[in-house]
């Protein structure tokens, strides 16, 4: 990977020119450079080691975050839990005392759709919750322990009110701004939040159910979004920005227990109703430690860019947790839905060196002009969420010399596998391990399988528990209690070990798809089945070329396609083709919203 432009130091070699003059016989072995350091605009930039081969992209690359040695590192790791913990004061408050050494650098950097920047300190974010939370415990009447609702899109006052609940002890669930009214009305009824926050346009959709709700909801909060003056308010209402703009600085933070509930996502498995995972202040507001070391290789120099939704758990993942434990500058765009070419420009525009996007998003960038694009502090890639396909990889790093690092993770975790730089990049692998997660792969009975097996990809959690694992389903010990066999959990994703330690999987059939030449986008998901129970379907979108083809014969050509490349037996027995697929705001696929739309025919 190339992590030092070359307009920034003479001298730096990319992947691509340490090919051609690195000696043959050194290009299967590592190759260390010199170390330097380069800011520019504040950002740490490296120069790269490499192993490099012939069969695909690989390559290990020095880690800013010192992250060097894998087997040294697993071995020694340690993430001390201790019996209080709070993100607010532990991680945002005591960088705050660092603002005056940060040489400018924001801790949160906004961008709006017109082109307005809003640029905080950390101290800035430390005072701004303190309002927030005097408003929530004041205003709204929250208690500690009291759960509620936010629905916002990717607008400052999310990560105030993110902080500002962790400091008062509070429990908040976020939800996407697609929840329609009918989802909105499962939530208040599920989760019993007593407080609901939300923009303009959602709070139509709240008025439409809370009478079935009577004395539940204890206020309703309503963020405009707009410049002082031209606020938007509604009838039974409180106004965000009347109320923050009234609201003092001063507030006595609440004393959290590390296992003291925090935040609670809502998921869903193939068949019933979404579920609610609880995680606790360690799990993730600690916990992401693993996130941010092993995967995004952060430090205080960084100026990190994830394409995520605020209702998802990724939101929480990279532009909450784990930029913000390791000090590095979360950077936010406001831009309502993915385009490829804005994308770019902002890579190319902005300081960013750390940037996360889902494959979905990779495969429209690469079909720009990537040459025309100079990305001169970027230095770190990262995909995750859905399989990134070698083709799409190899296209983005020809074009820019960048190796995307994925990982792998769930909702009730942290980080769970990953290729880190500190080990080789194997196209079509999960990685390894992070230190801290002991990640296997067992069968039904918890029983860990033989090398290149097939079999559930698990983390053990028995005997000790590892930080990054939540609390449990709320509500539902049932639902948690099967989700563990023997020592572990299972993710409810297959995958096999190879060799070397690296985990395959989940996605090795959609890899396979994506190779087809007939296939533009594909989404693998699991389908009920009389004879055999459940089968594998994909839900696949034709390139232009192919959509006047016989679609009888074309989807046996594309099941043989799969055959011929995996497992006979992991083939896509059924198959649909399809205009679109359903995509979050972000452009990552909604495979949840396939699979459930399968199962639920099954009950018609």
């Amino acid at each position: 990977m190339r992590v030092l432009p070359r307009s920034l130091m003479s001298g730096v070699l990319s992947d691509r020119s340490l090919q051609r003059s690195v000696p043959h016989k050194l290009l299967n072995a590592p190759i260390f450079y010199h170390h330097h350091q380069h800011y520019n605009h504040h950002f740490r930039q490296y120069t790269s080691s490499h192993v490099s081969k012939s069969d695909g992209i690989t390559a290990i690359s020095p880690s800013a975050a010192g992250f060097n040695n894998y087997e040294k590192e697993k071995k020694t790791f340690h993430l001390n839990k201790p019996e209080y913990y709070n993100f607010a004061t532990d991680v945002i408050d005591k960088w705050a005392k660092t603002d005056s050494q940060r040489e400018g650098l924001p801790a949160f950097w906004w961008i709006g759709e017109d082109g307005e920047e809003i640029r905080w300190t950390f101290g800035d974010l430390s005072l701004g919750s303190r309002r927030v939370a005097n408003i929530l415990c004041g205003p709204c009447k929250l208690e500690k322990g009291e759960r509620f609702l936010v629905i916002l899109g990717k607008l400052p006052a999310w990560w105030l009110i993110s902080i500002a609940a962790i400091r008062a002890g509070l429990v908040l669930i976020p939800g996407t701004t697609q929840l329609t009214a009918k989802d909105i009305a499962l939530r208040l009824k599920v989760s019993q939040v007593r407080v609901i926050i939300t923009t303009p346009d959602i709070a139509e959709k709240v008025d439409q159910v809370e009478s079935d709700f009577p004395g539940l909801l204890k206020a309703k909060l309503l963020v405009s979004g707009q410049k002082a003056g031209d606020k938007v308010k509604a009838k039974g209402w409180l106004c965000f920005e009347d109320l923050y703009n009234l609201s003092s600085p001063d507030f006595e933070d609440v004393k959290t227990k590390s296992d003291d509930p925090m935040t609670i996502f809502f998921t869903s498995g193939t068949t019933g109703h979404p579920k609610m995972c609880l995680h606790t202040h360690a799990s993730y507001g600690l916990g992401h430690y693993i996130s941010g070391r092993y995967w995004k290789d952060l430090t205080n120099k960084d100026v990190h860019w994830g394409l995520s939704d605020t209702g998802w758990a990724k939101a929480a993942w990279g532009n909450l947790f784990s930029p913000w434990i390791f000090g590095a500058s979360v950077f936010v765009t406001a831009s309502p839905k993915f385009d490829p070419v804005h994308t770019l420009k902002i890579l190319e525009k902005y300081p960013i060196s750390t940037f996360f996007a889902p494959p979905t998003a990779y495969r429209f960038m690469i079909q720009e002009n990537l040459k025309g694009y100079k990305f001169s502090t970027l230095r770190h890639c990262m995909s995750g969420g859905e399989p990134l396909n070698p083709e799409v990889a190899e296209e983005w790093y020809d074009n820019t010399d960048f190796i995307i690092r994925e990982g792998y993770g769930q909702t009730e975790t942290v980080l769970l596998s990953v290729t880190s730089r500190c080990i080789l990049n194997k196209p079509g692998s999960m990685g390894k391990p992070p230190p801290g997660m002991d990640v296997r792969i067992v069968d039904d009975e918890g029983f860990e399988t033989d090398t290149k097996q097939e079999g559930n990809i698990a983390l053990k959690v028995k005997p000790d528990r590892p930080v990054g694992f939540f609390e449990g389903y709320v509500d539902d010990s049932e639902k948690t209690e099967q989700t563990i066999v023997g020592d572990y959990y299972l993710t409810g994703d297959k995958g096999y070990r190879d060799e070397d330690g690296y985990r395959i999987g989940p996605f090795e059939v959609e890899s396979a798809l994506i190779e087809h030449p007939a296939v533009a986008e594909s989404a693998v998901v699991s389908s009920p089945d009389e004879r055999r129970g459940e089968v594998v379907k994909a839900f696949i979108v034709l390139t232009e070329r192919h959509k006047q083809i016989d679609q009888t014969s074309l989807m046996k050509d594309i099941q043989n396609h799969v055959k011929s490349i995996t497992a006979p037996y992991k083939y896509p027995r059924k198959i649909e083709f399809v205009d679109s697929l359903p995509k979050t705001v972000s452009g990552k696929i909604r495979r949840i919203e396939l699979r459930d739309r399968e199962w639920t025919k099954r009950k018609q």
